[in-house]
C-alpha cells in the first residue's frame, strides 16, 4: 500500500462495479466491499427461477475485477456502521476500512408495504439465493401435486405486474404450457394456474399504453390468470387473500411488488428520502457529507427525483462518480449528473416483449424480443457468461418443443422467513 487516496465502494452490483471501472487509470486505491463473493445480473433472475438458466449464468466473480485492475482490492463483508467523523467504515467481520471517499452502491431489498404475512410466507426474487429457493419451491410443488395431489389444482402467485412479475409470470405460463404436460403425465396442466396480482388498473407502469395492453394480451394468451386493480390483503402460509376477500390458494407466492431500502442504511448516518433511499444533489453526493456518493437503486434525488430501478441508471450514475472522485484528485469537478435514456424493454415469453428504445420506433413482438436477448446477453459480465447464457437460452428456445429439459436442483419446500420463533419454517 502506498499513500494516497483510499475509495471505498460498498455494493458489488451495476453502480459499484461502474464506479471501480471509472477509477481504473486513477491514482488511487481502491476497496470493493459486497455482502457476496459475485456481482448478480438481476434482469436474468426470473430464467433461473423458472429452470432456464444455470446460476452461473448470471454471477460473476468479483474478485475477477483485479484481472484487469490492480488498483483494487475485494473484501467480502456487510457494511453496518458509518462513521462519518472518523471516516470509517465498520464491517459485520469487524474490520474497519479508513476511507477518503465512498461509494455507497448497495441496491435494495424487497418490499412488502406492511401487507400481513408477506415477509414471512412470500417469496422475493431479488438475489441468487432467493431465485434458486424459488425455483426449487416450484418444482417441488409440481412434484407434490403430481404424488399426493392429483387431480387437484396448483397455483402459483405473482405479485406485482412490473417488469420481474411479467416475466417471470410469461415464463411459468409457458413452463405450464410446454413442459408440465410432457414432464408431469399425472397432472393436468389446465388445473396448474399461474396467477399475477397487481394493484394498478396495467401492467408495466413505465411504458406506454399500447405496450401495457400488448403485454397484458400476451399474458392472457399464455393462459395466465390476471388480476389487475387488485390489491392483496394478506399473504398465508397456503396462498393470498385479496381484493374483496377472495382466497386464492398457492403452493408458492413470488413477490415482485417493490423495492426499499435496507434497514440498515438508518445506521449509516444518511439522509433518507421515499423508500428509505439516501438522499443525493445533482453531482451523486449525499446530502450534508464531504466526498460521500451513492448511486444506482439506493438513492434519490432532492425533491424526491428518482430514476428508474434499473441497471442504466445505477451504470451510468457509477461511471460518473468514478469520474468526478478521479477529477477532484486534480481540483477539478464535473458538471452535473445527467442521465441518458437508452430505453426499457420487457419480455413476456418466447417471441414475445416490448422495446421502447431511444431512437427506434416502439417495438412488440419478435424484433422486440430479439432486441431484448441482444442487449442481456451483450450486458452480461464475462464472455463466460454471454456464450453459457446464449447456450441455454438456445437450448430452449432454438429447440423449442423438442427440449423438455429444465435445470433444476433439490426440489424442497418453499423456505419461509423467520416466524415469531425466530426459525426459520417450511410450508
Amino acid at each position: 500500500m502506498v499513500d494516497r487516496p483510499h475509495v471505498v465502494v460498498i455494493g458489488g452490483g451495476f453502480g459499484g462495479l461502474a464506479a471501480v471501472r471509472a477509477l481504473r487509470k486513477a491514482d488511487v486505491e481502491l476497496t470493493l466491499v459486497d455482502r457476496h463473493p459475485y456481482n448478480t445480473f438481476q434482469p436474468l433472475l426470473y430464467q433461473v427461477a423458472t429452470g432456464t438458466l444455470n446460476p452461473g449464468d448470471v454471477t460473476w466473480f468479483l474478485r475477477s475485477v483485479r484481472s484487469k485492475q490492480q488498483n483494487v482490492a475485494f473484501v467480502q463483508g456487510a457494511a453496518e456502521r458509518i462513521d462519518h467523523d472518523a471516516r470509517t467504515v465498520a464491517l459485520s467481520s469487524g474490520e474497519v476500512l479508513p476511507f477518503d471517499h465512498l461509494v455507497i452502491a448497495t441496491g435494495v431489498a424487497a418490499n412488502y408495504f406492511g401487507t400481513p404475512g408477506a415477509e414471512q410466507y412470500a417469496m422475493p426474487l431479488y438475489t441468487r439465493t432467493e431465485a434458486l429457493a424459488v425455483r426449487d419451491a416450484v418444482f417441488w410443488s409440481l412434484e407434490e401435486a403430481s404424488v399426493n395431489h392429483r387431480g387437484e389444482d396448483v397455483r402459483i402467485v405473482i405479485v406485482g405486474g412490473g417488469p420481474t412479475g411479467v416475466e417471470t409470470a410469461g415464463a411459468l405460463a409457458e413452463l405450464r404450457n410446454k413442459d408440465v404436460p410432457v414432464l408431469y403425465p399425472e397432472l393436468n396442466a389446465y388445473k396448474v394456474h399461474v396467477t399475477l396480482v397487481e394493484m394498478a388498473p396495467h401492467l408495466l407502469a413505465p411504458f406506454v399504453p399500447e405496450s401495457r395492453a400488448y403485454a397484458a394480451d400476451s399474458l392472457r394468451r399464455r393462459g395466465v390468470d390476471l388480476r389487475l386493480s387488485t390489491k392483496v390483503n394478506e399473504v398465508r402460509a397456503d396462498g393470498v387473500l385479496v381484493g374483496d376477500g377472495e382466497f386464492l390458494p398457492a403452493g408458492v407466492v413470488i413477490w415482485a411488488s417493490g423495492v426499499i431500502a435496507p434497514e440498515v442504511v438508518a445506521a449509516w448516518g444518511v439522509p433518507q428520502g421515499p423508500g428509505h433511499r439516501i438522499v443525493v444533489d445533482d453531482h451523486q453526493r449525499v446530502l450534508g457529507l464531504d466526498r460521500v456518493y451513492a448511486v444506482g437503486d439506493i438513492c434519490v434525488g432532492e425533491g424526491d427525483r428518482a430514476l428508474s430501478q434499473l441497471a442504466q441508471p445505477a451504470m451510468q450514475q457509477g461511471h460518473y462518480v468514478g469520474r468526478l472522485v478521479a477529477a477532484s484528485l486534480s481540483g477539478e469537478t464535473l458538471p452535473a449528473f445527467e442521465y441518458k435514456d437508452k430505453g426499457i424493454l420487457a419480455t413476456i415469453g418466447r417471441a414475445s416483449a416490448v422495446a421502447e428504445v431511444t431512437g427506434l420506433p416502439r417495438l412488440q413482438g419478435f424484433p422486440a424480443w430479439a432486441i431484448w436477448n441482444g442487449v442481456h446477453i451483450v450486458t452480461l459480465l464475462s464472455n463466460r457468461n454471454r456464450l453459457s447464457a446464449m447456450v441455454n437460452l438456445g437450448a430452449k428456445y432454438l429447440a423449442w418443443g423438442r427440449t423438455h429439459n429444465a435445470i433444476v436442483g433439490d426440489t424442497q419446500p418453499p423456505v419461509l422467513h423467520s416466524g415469531a420463533s425466530g426459525e426459520s419454517q417450511v410450508r
